[in-house]
């Protein structure tokens, strides 16, 4: 039998993005060879080798480091050339940007040998305008020659123009060229650009500036701050639009294969990141909601109500035209619930009433779909894949492979998966809330389809194990529960769906070894026998699903098992550079002392990047209700993450301030008015909170109370990011 092709690897790259562009290139600085390497468009490959040559020769790298949001740096000798000796005096240093439409970098040629340094430099370039999604499953477009003009070359295919230029260069029929001669102890510097012109694409870049806050963050454990900070500089290099709506910015998924708009993914980095500000979140609800599905669409999966999956330009998927060139796939469960869930948090948030009743109508037509795909599933939100025109599973775990029982079987359509059962139940009543605060009628009914899900989840999924029981990873097409223990049980955490006594319950099983003892959360419990640690989706671990699961376990009251899994996330960003990968190997913490990198793994990655925002939020317990007036503050007890302090958090148009010492003595400042600070009734363990306008409420069992008018920093030991 025929293998199926194999991901190009990713891993080993460096990423440089300003989307819709990115520029995957290896460590040494160059472009080209087999597997993934290009400067890429939207959907499109516009160069597959950017080569650097001094004589005809590679320099020998020494260093890749990321600059900023957009750059990257490397650093090369070039041995053959200076003086004789032990020490190199010739260096090559190159500083790459990626822009919305290209490219530019600059060479500089640095000598501190005794004499002058002549050298012909060649940037050597191939264009083959090869599709993503042929270079994604390991194949290669048709390489295309190259038009010479002034200055530089031009490559053109059907829809796109491709230019590559220099000051100063030559142009040769594969690059350009130039004759440098550097001084003694000084430099020679040359800049070529790439240029891509197209209108093969679905999306567009975003405005300036970014739509959420720049928090300034001190903490105990630097880790933390390095990862928002390069997190956040990731995620501002995944911004897009669409060209007909630039005002409504979202995060495309991440790099290289997935720069576009998709549900889930960009529905879960802007609820990830409402610390921020909602405007992002904004923007991603009404672009999903433009395409709101209308008609039923078996191919495409669209149907009314539905939120779609993802947006590509051309017949990656067949589906609705919603505008010329531009496709919308719909083959996702949970989308729907998930836009419903983001709306409802933004409103918490303080996304003014008149852009939330704006949206009205598409909750409305969300929560149809809700009671359309429940009836048909009898009570149960379903998917039944495609295959050959679409993904066969339809949850964030979509591989094949992913829902397998514990004797190796792969469960049979139609699926009812666990957590997308908590995202319904959750966005049954975040619906009914809002319709009753906006004067819309139904909010009964929506009250009434949370309880009667309740029940039938507590009937159906749960099921025993060597441990005790916990909810199944789903139900088959035959309502015989999937009976593998998985990390999808962390997302109904905070939902509303379990009880307290079950939520320790599902809080015990995440917190075993065999699902807690990598850097993270494994997808898939290491006593069941699918269980392989670089497996995508059956041992590995997702920086989302991580965070998604330690916030939960923080909401739930679960602050040791939250901390305990945010170490083993933060050991992992500080092994991976700070920018965490779309997931790694679930490898045990002791067998090799780091984690093992996912071959195919995309980095940036929005839903990875946000993640670092959401273990801020948990270790600071933060849980806005602006409609209810109310900021409740929950902070893991014991500060088991060190002292943090983060100002230039928002809520609604404001910017606050939270600081939380080593003893969980907490304290908000520069809320708006009517908002009041509250600790949570059921929290005996957490610290004090100072309320600014009512004064501090002590609590004489804990630790000292920060005052808020001392400013960022209080009670809290700052540490250079």
């Amino acid at each position: 039998m025929a293998q199926p092709p194999r991901q190009r690897s990713l891993h080993d790259l460096v990423a440089t993005t300003h989307a819709p562009t990115t520029v995957l290139g290896g460590p040494d600085g160059q472009i080209g060879g087999p597997g993934a390497q290009g400067v890429y468009h939207a959907d499109l490959r516009a160069l597959s080798t950017v080569e650097l040559l001094l004589d005809g020769r590679r320099p020998e790298p020494v260093l890749a480091a990321l600059d900023g949001p957009h750059g990257a740096r490397f650093v090369s000798l070039a041995g053959h050339l200076g003086d004789e000796g032990r020490d190199p005096t010739v260096r090559v240093e190159r500083v790459r940007l990626a822009v919305p439409d290209g490219m530019t970098e600059e060479v500089v040629v640095r000598s501190t040998a005794g004499a002058p340094v002549t050298t012909t430099v060649t940037v050597r370039a191939g264009c083959d305008l090869a599709p993503m999604r042929e270079v994604k499953r390991g194949g290669r477009g048709t390489p295309r020659p190259a038009e010479p003009m002034a200055g530089g070359l031009r490559w053109a295919g059907e829809d796109t123009e491709v230019v590559l230029s220099g000051d100063g260069a030559t142009a040769l029929p594969d690059g350009l060229e130039w004759t440098l001669t550097v001084p003694p102890g000084g430099a020679a510097t040359l800049r070529f650009r790439v240029r891509v012109k197209t209108s093969a694409a679905a999306v567009a870049v975003a405005g300036a500036p970014v739509e959420w806050s720049s928090p300034r963050l001190v903490a105990d454990d630097r880790r933390l701050v390095r990862l928002v900070d390069r997190s956040l500089y990731d995620l501002a290099a995944l911004r897009l639009t669409e060209p007909d709506h630039p005002d409504d910015t979202f995060l495309g998924a991440g790099v290289p294969w997935y720069l576009t708009l998709f549900g889930r993914d960009s529905l879960w980095a802007a609820r990830m990141m409402l610390p921020l500000g909602t405007r992002l979140a904004a923007g991603t609800l009404r672009a999903l909601a433009r395409r709101q599905g209308r008609a039923v669409d078996e191919r495409s999966g669209e149907a009314p109500g539905k939120v779609m999956h993802e947006l590509r330009h051309g017949s990656v998927f067949a589906g609705t035209q919603a505008r010329p060139g531009s496709v919308a796939y719909y083959g996702t469960v949970d989308a729907t619930p998930l836009w419903i869930v983001l709306l409802h948090e933004a409103w918490c948030w303080g996304m003014p009433d008149d852009e939330v009743a704006a949206l009205l109508p598409n909750l409305e037509a969300a929560l149809g779909w809700l009671a359309a795909c429940g009836a048909e599933g009898g009570g149960f939100l379903t998917y039944r894949g495609h295959p050959g025109h679409g993904l066969v599973n339809q949850g964030w775990k979509d591989s094949v492979e992913a829902l397998r029982r514990s004797d190796g079987r792969q469960a049979e359509a139609p699926i009812a998966l666990c957590e997308v059962q908590g995202y319904a139940y959750q966005a049954a009543l975040a619906g009914a809330r809002m319709l009753d605060a906006f004067g819309r009628p139904g909010s009964a009914r929506w009250r009434g389809y949370a309880d009667e899900l309740g029940e039938r989840f507590r009937a159906r999924f749960w099921v025993d194990g060597p441990d005790g029981p916990y909810p199944a990873l789903a139900l088959d097409g035959g309502g015989r529960p999937v009976d593998v223990l998985t990390s999808n049980i962390g997302h109904l955490l905070g939902t509303g769906l379990l009880t307290g006594d079950e939520s320790a319950r599902v809080a015990a099983r995440l917190t075993a070894p065999e699902l807690a003892g990598g850097f993270g959360l494994r997808t898939l419990s290491a006593r069941e026998p699918g269980f392989h640690p670089l497996s995508y989706h059956c041992g590995s671990i997702w920086a989302h699903d991580t965070a998604i699961v330690i916030d939960g376990l923080a909401r739930a009251g679960f602050g040791a098992a939250a901390a305990g899994l945010a170490g083993g996330l933060l050991a992992a960003a500080e092994a991976f550079d700070y920018r965490l990968p779309e997931l790694y190997g679930g490898d045990d913490r002791a067998d090799f002392g780091r984690p093992v990198p996912y071959p195919a793994s995309c980095r940036p990655q929005a839903w990875s990047a946000a993640a670092a925002v959401l273990v801020l939020r948990a270790a600071l317990g933060l849980e806005p209700d602006v409609p209810a007036g109310e900021l409740r503050l929950r902070p893991l007890p014991g500060a088991p993450l060190g002292a943090v302090v983060a100002a230039g958090l928002r809520v609604g148009r404001h910017e606050v301030e939270v600081s939380l010492d080593g003893t969980g003595a907490v304290s908000v400042g520069g809320l708006p008015a009517g908002l009041r600070v509250v600790r949570r009734a059921d929290d005996p363990a957490a610290g004090p909170v100072v309320d600014p306008a009512a004064g501090p409420v002590v609590d004489p069992a804990a630790g000292p109370v920060v005052d808020p008018a001392a400013g960022i920093g209080a009670g809290a030991v700052p540490v250079s990011s």
